[in-house]
C-alpha cells in the first residue's frame, strides 16, 4: 500500500526500476519534488533521465518500486494524470506542417477547451511566450528557439499543474536558452512545478533542487549550494582555485603534472585547480616558466561540474555495485538556510494545509477533462484535415491517381483476345482454299501478318514470335472437298501465352465445325437430303441452340473488370494511406507528445480514419464518374445503396491500414504488411479468376478477404441491378469484416510505449 505523502509533495518516487530485457535503464532511484520547485535531473545519455520522465509521464510502466504523480499512482491512475501534466519532449515533436496557431488550438482541443476558453487561453500562452507575432507561421519554419517556445505554449495551454521538460534548450542558441529559463522561472513563481533534465551545468546551477544519474542510478540529490559542500567534492587535505595565465590551452597539460596538482580543467580563459593543501600555489608560475605578474590565482568555490565529476570518478573508482544510496542532502538544513532569490520566486507559493494527501487540489478556475475513450476525437478530426490540406502529393494520390489507374487498367485489362499474328502456307492456292483463309480472318481473331510459300520460312515465323499461329492447307485441299473426302486442315498455335493459344485453337475448332456444317447443309439441300426442314422447307440441323448474353450481351470485359477495379483502387489507396498514419506519428515523435495527453486511443483512432473515409467517398465518386463516362458501363441498381456500402468498405480498409500501424515500428515495414494484404486481395477476391475453381483452404481464406464481399457488391448493384436483399450475405460478411479490423485496430493500439 502506498504511503502518505505531504500535501505540497508533486512527485514521489520509491524504488523505481525499469528494464528492457537484460539492460537496466532505471535501477533503484528514488526521490520527491515539492510543489512550486524547479527540480533538474542530470546525467550523461543513456543514465535514464528520458526513462523516468516517460514512467513518471504513465507511457512506459516500470518494472519495480512505484511512483505518485500530483498524489495519483502512474500505473494505476495515469489517464487521470494526463489532464493535469504538460510535457515538451527532447525533440521538437509538433506538427511541423501546421501554423503555430493551428498547433495550439489542437491541443486546447486535445484538452477539451470550450471554443471561448481557448481563445482565451491562446492569447496568455501566446503573450507569456512571445510567440504571438508568429500565430501564421508554420511551425517548420521556426527557428529551434521559437519552436520551443512554441512546445512550452502548446503545454500549457490547459494550465497544467506539473510540466515535464525532456532536454527542452538542447540545440538552440544562448539567447534562447535564456529566455526560455526566464518563461521557467516566471512559471515556476506562479506555482507551477518543473522537473527539466538538462546536459548544461549552468541550468543546473538555476534548479531549486538536483538529482544527478549515473549507470541509472542516482548518484545524488539535493539543493545546488548544499551539494557543492559535500565532502567527497572537496575532500579534506585539497582545496579549489581559480588561475587566468597566458596561451591557458597551451600550459593546462603542463599544470597537470605538476606534483599536488590532482585536476586542472579549462573555463573560457580561466584553469579550475583541484589541489593539495601542501602545495605553495605561489610558484605555480615558476613551474610553468612564466612571469608572475601574468599569472592571477584566487582560491574559488567548487561548481556543480565540479560536484558531478568527482562523485562520478568516485563512482567509477569503488564501481557502480558500491552505489547502495545516494549523497542527499537533509531537507530540515536546507529548509532552514537562506535560499537563493530564484529559489525564492520558485517557493513563493500559497499551499493548501488542509488538502487530502491522496492527490493535490487544482487551482481555482481548473477543471478535470471527463474521462472518455472518445476525448480528443474533435481535435483529431480537425488536425487531420489541415495536414490533408497541406499535403498537395497526399491530394494528388488520393483523387486524380485512382482515377488515372482506373483508365490505364480498365483499357489494358481486356480478356478478348483478338488480331492473333497469323502465318498462312497456302499450297493448294485455288478458290476453296482463298474462301477458307478469308474466314479465319473475318472472325477478328487472326491477322494474317504473312504468306510463305515454303516450310522453311513458315518454321521461322513461328520460332521467332512474329507469328502465334501457323495454318497449313495441303496441295489437294480443293479437290478433296469436290470429291467429297474428308482433307485434313493443320493449325500450329504457340503456346507459351496459355490465353492467346487457347483462344486460337477454340476459334480455330469452331469455325472448323461451322465450315463443315455449312458445306454438309449445302450437299443435303442439292440431293434434296436433309435431317430437318424448317417452316420454308429448308434443310436445318435438327436442333438449333439460341443462347442469349445477360448483363453484358457484348462480352465486353470493361464491364467485368471495371467494377471490381473501383474495389481494388479504393483498397489500395486508403490502406496505404492509414497504415502510415500512426507509424509516421511514431517515427516523428508526436505520437509520445500525444500519448501524455487525455485523448482516448478510440478517438484519436477514429480521429485519424474519418477523414479519409471522406476523401475516400470523393474518390469513389471519381472513379464511379470515369467508369460510366469512359467505358460505358451504367450502374443498373441504386447508387444510393451503392455509396452507403462503398463508405462500410472504405471504412474497413481504412480500418486495416490502422491496424498495420498498430504493428510496424517503422514506414517500410508498414509498406510491407500494406502489399502482404494487398495481394490476396486482387489474386484471390474474385477480381481477376474465379473463386469457384480455386482449392478448397485458399476459397476458405478469400471469406476472411473484405474485398471479395465489396467486389462481389460492385459487380451486383452495377451490373445485374441487385438490390440489398439480393446480396445480404455480402453485405453481412462486409460488415463482420469492418467489426472485426475496427475492434482489432482499436484494442491493439495503446498508449504506451
Amino acid at each position: 500500500m502506498d504511503s502518505p505523502i505531504e500535501n505540497n509533495t508533486v512527485i514521489d518516487v520509491q524504488n523505481l526500476s525499469r528494464s528492457f530485457g537484460t539492460l537496466t535503464a532505471v535501477d533503484d532511484v528514488s526521490f520527491q519534488v515539492k510543489r512550486g520547485s524547479i527540480f533538474g535531473l542530470l546525467g550523461p545519455n543513456g543514465s535514464g533521465k528520458s526513462t523516468i520522465i516517460r514512467i513518471l509521464l504513465g507511457i512506459l510502466p516500470p518494472s519495480t518500486g512505484s511512483a505518485r504523480v500530483l498524489g495519483m499512482d502512474v500505473v494505476r491512475d495515469c489517464e487521470q494524470i494526463k489532464p493535469r501534466i504538460g510535457y515538451m519532449s527532447q525533440q521538437f515533436s509538433l506538427y511541423t506542417d501546421l501554423t503555430v496557431q493551428e498547433n495550439i488550438d489542437f491541443y486546447g482541443r486535445i484538452y477539451g477547451l470550450s471554443h471561448q476558453r481557448l481563445m482565451t487561453r491562446r492569447n496568455d500562452v501566446a503573450e507569456l511566450t512571445g510567440i504571438g507575432d508568429r500565430m501564421g507561421q508554420l511551425a517548420g519554419t521556426l527557428s529551434g528557439g521559437w519552436k520551443q517556445r512554441l512546445a512550452l505554449a502548446c503545454s500549457l495551454i490547459h494550465e497544467p499543474d506539473l510540466i515535464f521538460l525532456d532536454e527542452p534548450t538542447a540545440g538552440i542558441d544562448p539567447v534562447a536558452r535564456r529566455d526560455l529559463w526566464d518563461l521557467l522561472f516566471n512559471l515556476a513563481g506562479k506555482g507551477v512545478t518543473l522537473l527539466v533534465t538538462t546536459h548544461y551545468m549552468d541550468e543546473a546551477e538555476r534548479c531549486t533542487d538536483v538529482g544527478y544519474l549515473y549507470l541509472s542510478r542516482l548518484l545524488l540529490l539535493g539543493k545546488p549550494e548544499h551539494l557543492k559542500s559535500l565532502p567527497e567534492v572537496t575532500p579534506k587535505g585539497l582545496q579549489r582555485f581559480d588561475i587566468k595565465i597566458p596561451n591557458p590551452t597551451r600550459n593546462l597539460a603542463q599544470l597537470r603534472l605538476i606534483e599536488g596538482i590532482h585536476d586542472a580543467t579549462l573555463f573560457g580563459e580561466r584553469i579550475h585547480l583541484l589541489v593539495d593543501q601542501r602545495l605553495e600555489t605561489s610558484r605555480i608560475p615558476e613551474f610553468l616558466k612564466i612571469d608572475r605578474n601574468e599569472v592571477e590565482i584566487r582560491e574559488t568555490a567548487p561548481t556543480l561540474e565540479d560536484v558531478f565529476v568527482s562523485l562520478t570518478r568516485l563512482a567509477e573508482a569503488q564501481g557502480p555495485d558500491s552505489i547502495s544510496k545516494p549523497i542527499e542532502t537533509t531537507t530540515e538544513t536546507a529548509d532552514t538556510e537562506e535560499t537563493s532569490p530564484k529559489e525564492s520566486q520558485a517557493n513563493n507559493l500559497n499551499l493548501d494545509s488542509n488538502a487530502a494527501p491522496s492527490a493535490l487540489p487544482r487551482p481555482p478556475g481548473k477543471r478535470a477533462s471527463s474521462q472518455s475513450d472518445l476525448n480528443g476525437l474533435w481535435a483529431i478530426l480537425v488536425k487531420e484535415f489541415f495536414h490533408i490540406r497541406r499535403q498537395p502529393t497526399t491530394l494528388f494520390f488520393m483523387l486524380l491517381v485512382p482515377a488515372i489507374q482506373t483508365i490505364i487498367f480498365g483499357y489494358a485489362i481486356n480478356t478478348q483476345i483478338e488480331n492473333i499474328p497469323t502465318v498462312i502456307l497456302d499450297h493448294d492456292g485455288r478458290t476453296q482454299s482463298k474462301l477458307l483463309v478469308e474466314k479465319f480472318i473475318n472472325t477478328r481473331r487472326f491477322r494474317l501478318v504473312e504468306r510463305v510459300y515454303d516450310i522453311s520460312d513458315f518454321e521461322n515465323m513461328l520460332q521467332s514470335g512474329r507469328a502465334k499461329v501457323g495454318i497449313v492447307i495441303p496441295p489437294n485441299f480443293s479437290e478433296g472437298l469436290l470429291r467429297g473426302e474428308k482433307v485434313d486442315l493443320q493449325v500450329l498455335i504457340d503456346g507459351s501465352d496459355s490465353q492467346v493459344a487457347t483462344t486460337a485453337q477454340s476459334t480455330a475448332q469452331l469455325l472448323g465445325q461451322t465450315v463443315s456444317i455449312q458445306m454438309a447443309r449445302n450437299k443435303g439441300d442439292a440431293l434434296q437430303l436433309a435431317p430437318a426442314r424448317n417452316a420454308e422447307g429448308t434443310g436445318v440441323l435438327p436442333i438449333e441452340v439460341r443462347s442469349r448474353m445477360l448483363y453484358n450481351p457484348d462480352l465486353d470485359s470493361s464491364h467485368f473488370f471495371v467494377p471490381g477495379l473501383v474495389g481494388v483502387i479504393l483498397q489500395l489507396v486508403t490502406l496505404f494511406l492509414t497504415s502510415f498514419a500512426i507509424v509516421r506519428e511514431r517515427e516523428l515523435g508526436t505520437l509520445e507528445q500525444l500519448f501524455v495527453t487525455p485523448v482516448g486511443r478510440t478517438g484519436l483512432m477514429m480521429g485519424k480514419l474519418l477523414p479519409y473515409a471522406i476523401v475516400g467517398m470523393v474518390e469513389v465518386l471519381i472513379m464511379l464518374v470515369v467508369m460510366i463516362y469512359v467505358f460505358r458501363v451504367p450502374i443498373n441498381g441504386s447508387i444510393t445503396l451503392l455509396l452507403w456500402l462503398s463508405l462500410l468498405f472504405t471504412i474497413c480498409s481504412l480500418g486495416l491500414g490502422l491496424f498495420i500501424s498498430t504493428i510496424a515500428r517503422a514506414q517500410l515495414e508498414a509498406f510491407q504488411f500494406a502489399f502482404i494484404i494487398m495481394l490476396p486481395s486482387i489474386l484471390l477476391s474474385g477480381f481477376v479468376f474465379p473463386r469457384e475453381e480455386m482449392p478448397l483452404p485458399i476459397y476458405l481464406i478469400s471469406f476472411a478477404l473484405p474485398a471479395t464481399y465489396f467486389i462481389e457488391i460492385l459487380r451486383g448493384i452495377i451490373l445485374r441491378g441487385a438490390d440489398l436483399p439480393d446480396i445480404s450475405s455480402s453485405v453481412v460478411g462486409l460488415s463482420i469484416c469492418c467489426i472485426v479490423v475496427l475492434t482489432a485496430s482499436i484494442l491493439r493500439f495503446h498508449k504506451r510505449l
